[in-house]
């Protein structure tokens, strides 16, 4: 395993970042009081929307850029850096860009602007306007735009990821303009074994994630024959094409409304590694082998399950197969409670346009959903039997994502049973579990050769496993 100091980690970090597609920035180019690399901004702009350097007054230091960087800067406050990477802003008249999103295949104008996004990452940052001698080890920019910072420690001096969380706790101040929340998508705190990370930084109760791999079923991450253990993160999780995808895909602020007060709460959201990992493979799968697939994901309580679903939901109504998009339609099965709240509203928030989800209560919901476009269908494991009745008969001609989630059915009820007596054709004991109830659907061989099912369920028996599983190959 390989050991090394802070700065070495520092600069293994810039150095492997700068071979997969990113620029080593200079800290020089940070305005402290705009949280903003202005020398790749503006070089974004000129190479991208040139007749902008002028009306937003980037060639000279004039009250119209501070006018202009002002606006861009209370943008984000309100909206979050995300939001204004894939919208843009407006200002006096003119739309800017500020990132150009993942093209689709063939379409080389949108492959040539993707290309032409600035990622930067710079050592030692000063970023406190008070306290000018304060700096962060590493910020990643986009055009410009901070959506990373890391403080690294090592095990060498007996620091650890530890030291790094406290010290974002106690030394970096929300207060500053890059650590004020929605400024940049989230804050990183590694050594050379394991990573965390935050979303909002508050103090002595920032609270960080993990985001390693996992390893023999447990945390941490497993030895890296090749380097440190925890180059995936700047190698895979943040390489440019990876990175495309948590900005148009999982990043997010949302605002969540407490059901009891009535208060709403902007919250920054961020996929843990185990969240972007199986979404992704998921789409990698139905990308590969198209629609008719089964896939059960192992998702405990509190390991944000609601958030994937989600992630999955929203990516599987353009993932494709064969050069067309893989699924007419995503239906949503889950139970009345979750259904009214949490799942629904995490589901909305994640999508750019709300009007593509829809419930459907009566088997003509579905019907009708899918004659006006609906592309996210959320329904009750109530009337989940009897749309699956259109799906097999009237609508074979269509291609489905069922997407179910265990919710509170694992302790047995009437209506999950009745899923499985539809799904089979075989009568299901009441109290069976809901994975009782997915495996006989499976040994009923009666799945729908139109549609792919994604049961979310948490620790599952041996039996799931070997059923949902493909032989290992003989060695």
């Amino acid at each position: 395993m390989q050991r090394l100091n802070e700065e070495s980690l520092e600069k293994l970090i810039v150095s492997q970042m700068s071979e997969d597609g990113w620029t080593e920035g200079v800290p020089g180019d940070y305005v402290t009081s705009y949280a903003l690399d202005l020398g790749h901004f503006a070089a974004f702009i000129e190479s991208t929307q040139p007749d902008l350097l002028e009306p937003l007054g980037l060639t000279t230091e004039t009250p119209t850029r501070h006018k202009f960087l002002a606006r861009l800067q209370g943008e984000i406050t309100r909206r979050g850096v995300v939001h204004v990477l894939r919208n843009g802003i407006d200002h006096h008249g003119h739309h800017i860009d500020l990132y150009y999103p993942t093209p689709a295949y063939g379409n080389e104008k949108a492959a040539a602007s993707f290309a032409a996004n600035q990622l930067v990452v710079t050592r030692q940052v000063h970023h406190s306007v008070s306290n000018t001698g304060d700096a962060v080890d590493l910020v990643a920019f986009v055009n410009g735009l901070p959506i990373f910072t890391f403080e690294l420690k090592n095990n060498i001096t007996n620091q650890t990821v530890e030291d790094a969380v406290q010290q974002y706790q106690r030394d970096r101040d929300p207060r500053e303009p890059l650590f004020a929340f929605g400024r940049t998508i989230a804050h990183f705190a590694l050594d050379d074994q394991r990573a965390r990370f935050c979303t909002e930084l508050k103090g002595a109760s920032s609270w960080f994630l993990p985001f390693d791999q996992g390893f023999n079923d447990g945390a941490g991450n497993p030895p890296n024959p090749d380097g440190v253990m925890t180059d995936y993160l700047w190698r895979r999780a943040l390489s440019p094409e990876s990175l495309a995808g948590i900005i148009e895909n999982y990043a997010q602020i949302v605002v969540e409304k407490n059901p009891k007060t009535g208060k709403k709460v902007s919250k920054a959201i961020f996929p843990r590694y185990h969240q972007l990992d199986v979404v992704r493979r998921l789409l990698a799968d139905v990308e590969a082998n198209g629609t008719g697939r089964r896939y059960l994901v192992q998702h405990s309580a509190g390991s944000g399950k609601s958030n994937s679903i989600a992630w999955l939901t929203h990516q599987l109504t353009e993932v494709t197969h064969a050069g067309r998009i893989a699924f007419d339609s995503i239906i949503v099965v889950t139970d009345r409670i979750i259904l009214d709240n949490q799942l629904t509203q995490t589901i909305k928030s994640f999508l750019q346009v709300g009007s593509t989800v829809v419930h459907a209560d009566r088997s003509g919901d579905l019907r009708q959903a899918i004659n006006a476009g609906k592309k996210i269908i959320i329904t009750t494991v109530q009337k989940f039997p009897y749309i699956l009745d259109d799906i097999g008969a009237d609508l074979r001609d269509r291609t489905f994502a069922i997407v179910i989630d265990e919710a509170h059915s694992s302790q047995g009820s009437k209506t999950s049973a009745a899923v499985s007596q539809v799904l089979a054709g075989v009568e299901a004991d009441e109290e069976d579990t809901f994975e009782d109830q997915i495996n006989r659907i499976i040994e009923g061989k009666k799945l729908l050769s139109n549609a792919s099912y994604f049961a979310f369920t948490a620790t599952p028996k041996n039996k799931t496993l070997e059923m949902f599983g493909e032989p290992a190959p003989e060695r």
